[in-house]
C-alpha cells in the first residue's frame, strides 16, 4: 500500500487519517477480562456508602446494608401443621385400627387462636386443631384426621404418633436473634417475605447506584420512531436499561448521540455529572465513525484505559476512567453488548454496591457439534441445552453474528470457552450457563 504523504499514513497504530483519527487496522493488543477487571477496579473510586431506610415493598432488587436479625422466635409458638387433634404421644403407642384409643375431645383450636386461653390436654384428653392452630398445653404430637373417627364427645386414635410429629416447634424457622438476611444480599421477593413474618416495615439498603447509558450511531433511532431504508430501531439500549434495572440500580437515558466526538463527549459528561457509571454502545471499533474512544479521552485523565478484550462476541468493549468513575464502551451489537454488560460490567457493579456477586446456574451436557475456538479469546457460546434420557444435550447455535437477536431469544444456555481451550469436540462433556428455563425453548 502506497499512501500520498500528506494524506494520511499508515502507523503501527493503524491508518491515520489528517484529522489524527485512525481506521480499520485491528486493535494493538487485546486484554484479558481478568486484567481488564483488576485494571478498572485499581483506578475507580467506590462510592461512597451511603444507607437508607426504604419501604420494605420497595427494596426488591437492593443491596442490604446491614444484617437484619429475627426480633422474637417464629413461630412464635408450637403450631399444628395438619388438621386433626393434639395428643400427648405416649398416649398412642398402642393405637391401631383394630385396638384405637379412645380420648374425650376437651375443646377446639384454630389458627389465629391465643395460646394462653385455651384450654391444656390432660392424660385421656385430647383437642381439636387445624393447620396453623397453637398447640396446648399437655399436648406434644397431632393426629391427622384422616387417623381419627369422632364419636359426639370423643375421638378413636386409629394410628399412633412420635413426639412432636405434624407440630411446627417454636422458633422452629428463626430463632430469636438469628439473622434473617446478610448484608450484602441483593433483596429477592423470598427475602421480602421474610421480613414480613415478622412485621419488619423497612429495610436498610445502601443507595441505588445510578447507570447513564447512551447510544452512538446517526443511523438509530428510537423505539416506536418512523423508520427510513436504511434506519435501525435501537434496541441495545433498552436491553441495557433492562439488565441494569433487573440488578437493582436506577438506568439514567442519555438518548443517542451522533457521529460527532463533540457531541458524544458532551452526552457523556452529562452522564458523569448524573450518574455513578456510564454505559455507551457503539462506535468502539476501528472504523472511521467509531469515534467514542476519542471522545472519552476528551473528557479527562486517565481516559481509555481498555480498548479491545480477549472475548467474542465483545471484542471491541472498552473501559474508560474519568475522575474515578469508569465508562464502559460497549458494541453496538445487542448480543456482544449483552456479552459485555455480563462479562465486565455486571462484576463490576457487584463490586461497587458490595453485594454478592450473582452466579447463574450451570448444567453438564454432551456436546452436538464440533466448537472451534480462537487461542487467546475467551468465547460465549450461544445454545440449546435439552433433557435426554441420560441427562443433558447442548447444542450451540450456528451464529454468524453479533447482531441475531434470535440467538439470545433461541438460546438458554451459554457455553464459556476459556482463552486457553482451542475448542470443543462433539460428544465432549461440557458446562453450560442456563440463561433461560428449558421448558422456554422448543
Amino acid at each position: 500500500m502506497k499512501l500520498d504523504e500528506g494524506a494520511s499514513k499508515l502507523t503501527e497504530e493503524g491508518l491515520s487519517l489528517p484529522t489524527g483519527r485512525k481506521v480499520m487496522s485491528g486493535f494493538i493488543a487485546l486484554t484479558s477480562l481478568k486484567d481488564a477487571l483488576e485494571r478498572v477496579k485499581a483506578l475507580i473510586k467506590l462510592p461512597k456508602a451511603e444507607i437508607i431506610d426504604v419501604p420494605l415493598g420497595e427494596s426488591l432488587g437492593a443491596v442490604l446494608a446491614e444484617d437484619v436479625t429475627a426480633p422474637v422466635d417464629m413461630p412464635p409458638f408450637d403450631r399444628s401443621v395438619v388438621d386433626g387433634y393434639a395428643v400427648s404421644a405416649e398416649e398412642t403407642a398402642s393405637a391401631s385400627p383394630l385396638n384405637p384409643i379412645r380420648l374425650k375431645v376437651v375443646g377446639k383450636a384454630e389458627a389465629g387462636d391465643d395460646p394462653t386461653a385455651l384450654p391444656g390436654v390432660r392424660e385421656g384428653e385430647a383437642l381439636e386443631v387445624f393447620t396453623g392452630a397453637p398447640m396446648p398445653r399437655g399436648a406434644d404430637a397431632v393426629v391427622m384426621v384422616e387417623h381419627c373417627k369422632r364419636e359426639g364427645d370423643f375421638v378413636l386414635i386409629h394410628k399412633p404418633v412420635f413426639k412432636y410429629q405434624n407440630v411446627s416447634r417454636r422458633g422452629e424457622d428463626f430463632k430469636e436473634g438469628e439473622v434473617i438476611v446478610r448484608r450484602g444480599t441483593r433483596v429477592k421477593p423470598w427475602h421480602i417475605a421474610a421480613l414480613a413474618s415478622f412485621n419488619i416495615t423497612s429495610a436498610p439498603v445502601y443507595k441505588r447506584l445510578k447507570v447513564a447509558i447512551l447510544s452512538t450511531g446517526e443511523e438509530l433511532r428510537e423505539l416506536g420512531s418512523s423508520i427510513k431504508p436504511g434506519e435501525i430501531v435501537n434496541s441495545s439500549r433498552p436491553m441495557l436499561k433492562a439488565l441494569v434495572k433487573e440488578i437493582g440500580c436506577e438506568p439514567v437515558d442519555l438518548g443517542i448521540a451522533g457521529d460527532d466526538v463533540d457531541e458524544i463527549a458532551s452526552k457523556l459528561s452529562s452522564g458523569l455529572a448524573m450518574a455513578d457509571i456510564v454505559i455507551v454502545t457503539g462506535g468502539t471499533s476501528l472504523g472511521e465513525r467509531d469515534l467514542v474512544p476519542e471522545a472519552v479521552n476528551k473528557l479527562g485523565k486517565p481516559g481509555v484505559i481498555v480498548h479491545g478484550l480477549r472475548i467474542r462476541p465483545g471484542k471491541p468493549t472498552g473501559i474508560g476512567v474519568i475522575d474515578g468513575k469508569p465508562i464502559f464502551m460497549l458494541s453496538g451489537f445487542p448480543v456482544a453488548a449483552l456479552i459485555g454488560f455480563e462479562a465486565v460490567v455486571k462484576e463490576v457493579i457487584s463490586w461497587l454496591t458490595r453485594s454478592y456477586f450473582e452466579l447463574h446456574p450451570k448444567i453438564k451436557g454432551r456436546l452436538t457439534r464440533r466448537i472451534t475456538n480462537l487461542t487467546g479469546v475467551r468465547s460465549y457460546v450461544r445454545a440449546r441445552a435439552f433433557k435426554i434420557d441420560n441427562g443433558y444435550a447442548i447444542e450451540p447455535l450456528m451464529i454468524t453474528g453479533s447482531g441475531l437477536l434470535s440467538t439470545l431469544t433461541k438460546a438458554n444456555a451459554l457455553i464459556i470457552i476459556p482463552e486457553d481451550v482451542e475448542g470443543l469436540d462433539e460428544g465432549e462433556e461440557v458446562e453450560a450457563m442456563i440463561i433461560q428455563p428449558l421448558e422456554a425453548v422448543t
